[in-house]
């Protein structure tokens, strides 16, 4: 029988979503295996303001992994997701 292991981020991931009060990410780009996420935070008093995650998702041998660190060549697409992520948070703000 193969066992399967879950990596750290499926973990947590599946552990958010059984948790009632988490909340998904409110925009997601990703280029390539890289994506970032928006997400919607409330600070003190009510106020509210975003904040961006980055991640790297790679396949090794069969299971998907996922990383913080990035290469030479990973870089312009993180610089493209990073810049689509300011610009959906700019955007929300104007409409606010």
């Amino acid at each position: 029988m193969q066992q399967v292991q879950m990596t750290r981020k499926e973990k947590e991931s599946q552990e958010t979503e059984s948790k009632p009060n988490s909340k998904a990410p409110i925009a997601k780009f990703s280029a390539g295996g890289i994506q970032v996420a928006v997400w919607e935070n409330e600070g003190k008093e009510g106020s509210s303001y975003s904040t961006v995650t980055m991640d790297k998702r790679y396949k090794s041998g069969e299971e998907w992994k996922s990383t913080k660190s990035l290469r030479a060549n990973d870089l312009p697409k993180a610089i493209l997701v990073l810049e689509k992520a300011y610009e959906f948070m700019v955007l929300k703000d104007l409409d606010s």
